[in-house]
C-alpha cells in the first residue's frame, strides 16, 4: 500500500476472490442437496466473472459440506450474490441446510508447482499487499417501510434497549448506527471479532425481537422472522455489504460526527458509483486537513450509502463531505447519480446544487450507539 490512509477493506483492488461456504446438512438430506447444488452450479457457471467452484464433503462428519468458488474479482460476485436471481437459485437448498457460513477472501499469494512464472504473471489478479485494519467487521442492512409510517418506525427503532455488547470471549458489538432517508432504513453495525456470531447474538435478544416484531406491520416487504426461510430471504435481500473502508493516516480527532449519505445510482451503475466514491476517499485520506476522517462505502444493486466520520459541520466543505474534492469529480458523480431520485436537478458544477445534493443525501440520524470501552 503506497498511501498513508489505512484501507482495511476493499472490493476494488482487482484481485481474484475466493468464496467459501460452509454448510451443515440435515440428516438424510444429502441427495436432495446434491440435486439443488446441480441446479445452482449450472446457473452460476454462466454468471460473468465466475471462474470455478468445488463441492466437498467432510471426511470426518458426512453432514458437513463445503462449497468453494473462485471469481475474477469481488464486484461480479457481489452483484450475483445480492441479486434476486441468486435468492431464487439457492432457495431449494434451504430445506436441506441446518446452518451456513459464508466467507470471502481476496487472493494474496499462490503457488504453482512446476510452473515457473514471471514476477508480473505471478502477481496478476492478486491482492497487491496485506491490508492492515482495526479488527472491526462492518455490515449494514437496508429495507423500506410504508410511506406515512416513517416517524412511527423511527420512534420504535430509537426506543429499544441496547443488547449486551459482549457476545463471547472473542466477539463484541462495537457500534450500531441507524439512519433513514424517506422511507428507507439503513442500519450499520461494527463488530470486533466474528460478524456472524454478533448478528445472531443480536437477533436472539428479547428487546431486539420485540422491536423487530413491532415494525413488521410497517414494512413494505412482508416477513416472518419466526420462519427460518422467510427470515433468510428477508436478510438476504436486506443485506447492504460494506465494499470499502478507509481511515485517514493521522491521529483520530477528539470529536467526530457520524453521517450517512445516500447516493441512488443510475440504473445498473451502483457498483461503478461505489468504486468511484471508494477511490475518491482513498485519495482524500492523504489530505491533512480533509474533514472526513473515516469512510465506509456500502453498496447493493443501485443503492449506495457512504458512512463518514467527520470533524466539524458537514456543510462547511460540501465537496469533501460528498467525496468529490478533485477537479471534475462533481461531473463524474453527476453521470453516475440518479439526481431525480434524490431531488436534485441540473449540473453539479454549481455550489448551489452541491449544497442541495448534500442536504438531500444526508440521511436522518435515528440512533447511534457505541458500546462502553471495556
Amino acid at each position: 500500500m503506497t498511501m498513508s490512509g489505512r484501507i482495511s477493506q476493499s472490493a476494488f483492488d482487482g484481485s481474484r476472490l475466493r468464496v467459501i461456504l460452509l454448510l451443515d446438512l440435515y440428516e438424510g438430506a444429502q441427495e436432495q442437496f446434491l440435486d439443488a447444488y446441480e441446479h445452482m452450479r449450472n446457473k452460476v457457471a454462466s454468471v460473468p466473472g465466475h471462474i470455478s467452484d468445488q463441492l466437498c464433503q467432510s471426511i470426518e462428519n458426512p453432514s458437513q459440506w463445503l462449497i468453494t468458488s473462485e471469481w475474477e474479482s469481488a464486484p461480479p460476485f457481489l452483484a450475483w450474490v445480492n441479486s434476486e436471481e441468486h435468492v431464487e437459485t439457492v432457495r431449494p437448498m434451504h430445506s436441506c441446510v441446518r446452518d451456513t457460513r459464508s466467507m470471502r477472501y481476496s487472493i494474496l499469494r499462490e503457488t504453482h508447482p512446476g510452473r515457473p512464472l514471471t514476477p508480473e504473471a505471478a502477481k496478476a489478479g492478486l491482492q497487491s499487499a496485506a491490508r492492515v485494519g482495526d479488527g472491526v467487521a462492518r455490515h449494514a442492512l437496508t429495507f423500506t417501510v410504508k410511506p406515512g409510517s416513517e416517524s412511527k418506525v423511527a420512534e420504535l427503532l430509537a426506543g429499544y434497549k441496547s443488547p449486551r455488547a459482549q457476545v463471547d470471549d472473542t466477539t463484541r458489538l462495537r457500534r450500531t448506527s441507524l439512519f433513514m432517508h424517506g422511507n428507507r432504513v439503513v442500519r450499520a453495525v461494527e463488530v470486533e471479532g466474528d460478524l456472524l456470531a454478533a448478528l445472531r447474538h443480536v437477533a436472539r435478544q428479547p428487546e431486539v425481537r420485540a422491536v423487530e416484531e413491532a415494525i413488521n406491520p410497517y414494512l413494505e416487504q412482508d416477513r416472518d422472522l419466526t420462519d427460518p426461510d422467510s427470515a433468510r430471504v428477508f436478510f438476504t435481500r436486506a443485506a447492504l455489504p460494506a465494499v470499502h473502508h478507509v481511515t485517514a493516516g493521522r491521529p483520530e480527532p477528539a470529536a467526530l460526527r457520524r453521517h450517512a449519505l445516500y447516493y441512488p445510482a443510475v440504473a445498473g451503475r451502483g457498483m461503478d458509483l461505489a468504486r468511484f466514491l471508494a477511490h475518491q476517499d482513498e485519495a482524500a485520506a492523504e489530505i491533512p486537513d480533509n474533514p472526513v476522517y473515516a469512510s465506509t462505502v456500502f453498496q447493493r444493486d443501485d443503492i449506495v450509502v457512504r458512512l463518514v466520520d467527520v470533524t466539524g459541520e458537514l456543510d462547511l466543505d460540501p465537496r469533501a463531505a460528498l467525496g468529490i474534492a478533485g477537479p471534475g469529480k462533481a461531473t463524474e458523480l453527476e453521470r453516475l447519480l440518479n439526481g431525480a431520485a434524490i431531488g436534485v436537478e441540473g449540473a453539479l458544477d454549481s455550489e448551489r446544487n452541491l449544497n442541495r445534493l448534500l442536504a438531500h443525501a444526508d440521511m436522518l440520524p435515528v440512533t447511534d450507539r457505541s458500546a462502553a470501552e471495556s
